[in-house]
């Protein structure tokens, strides 16, 4: 199949799934949710999501000065909101998006090899925090989610911490593994990870990228608890840091456009323990879907249409 029959395949697959979700939800009753939305939390919600955004382009911007491309802080912040539109509105989740922001540095003059790691560092630097926070969070809530696994309370906490501090000492393992990795992967396309990693200030630029990785989720998971208080499901703080770990895994699949469906059916799942509805968790997942519109249309309107990166 060609790839843009492959791309409508996903679209269509993408919004089938969110059509089944609400299907087996009872239409009504998202609908009957979505319409008693509060629109103080909405917009709590929506400065969240775009506050975790901005951040999100800053980190990437240091990230692709340290790997040696130059990209000022306002250019860094239109590339990234109008990829943010693309990936709401094209086939393959963040996909589309990071080959624009690639394309982007690479057009304005930037080294090719340097632009496209910038873009997958910065993509892995946001699912490691993710993951570990999501596995804190995980553990925290060991009492509602482990009868569910039918593991010991106890048990399942430990697991979780044990995982997330192994997951979070990942990182400081790099150097090492670039430098024990096969002869046939010593590419020039690892030259300037290899450079960058070698270089005295890796640790102090990943401690940067973590911390950054770690307020971009934690304003991430602000705007998701807060579409969740628009619907009226309150829930506590480290629930909500543990069910943004799938919901936000599973809008990432290159599945469906824009992460629909596959993001509604993650709430649904990870909110079940919690006692919180079907289609309360369906709006939920819906309204953060929706957040992401936003702010691309917001990003395309106040920082520019894509368009070609001046040279």
């Amino acid at each position: 199949m060609k790839r843009p029959g492959k791309a409508l395949l996903r679209g269509l697959l993408g919004l089938s799934l969110l059509g089944l979700v609400v299907a087996l939800t009872d239409p009504a009753r998202v609908a009957a949710q979505l319409r008693q939305a509060q629109p103080g939390w909405l917009l709590v919600g929506l400065l969240a999501a775009m506050a975790s955004n901005i951040v999100s382009a800053l980190r990437w911007r240091a990230l692709a000065r340290w790997l040696g491309a130059e990209v000022g802080w306002l250019d860094a912040c239109r590339w990234y909101f109008q990829a943010m539109g693309l990936n709401a509105l094209l086939p393959g989740a963040v996909v589309g998006g990071d080959l624009y922001r690639a394309m982007a540095l690479r057009r304005a003059g930037q080294d090719t090899a340097a632009a496209g790691w910038s873009v997958v560092l910065d993509r892995v630097s946001g699912l490691w925090m993710l993951c570990a926070m999501g596995g804190l969070g995980a553990a925290a809530c060991a009492d509602v989610l482990a009868p569910w696994l039918r593991l010991p309370a106890g048990a399942f906490a430990m697991l979780m911490v044990a995982g997330t501090l192994l997951w979070l000492a990942l990182p400081w393992a790099l150097p090492l593994l670039l430098r024990w990795s096969p002869a046939r992967l010593q590419g020039a396309w690892l030259v300037p990870l290899r450079e960058a990693v070698e270089r005295p200030d890796f640790r102090r630029q990943w401690m940067g990228q973590a911390l950054a990785s770690a307020a971009v989720q934690v304003l991430s998971a602000a705007a998701l608890a807060a579409g969740g208080m628009a619907l009226g499901v309150v829930l506590p703080a480290l629930v909500w840091a543990w069910a943004m770990a799938p919901v936000f895994l599973m809008a990432a699949l290159p599945l469906s456009v824009g992460g629909w469906g596959t993001r509604e059916a993650a709430a649904v799942a990870a909110l079940a323990p919690f006692g919180v509805a079907a289609p309360a968790a369906v709006g939920v997942g819906m309204i953060y879907g929706l957040y992401g519109l936003a702010q691309g249309a917001l990003g395309a309107l106040a920082l520019g249409l894509p368009r070609g990166a001046p040279r």
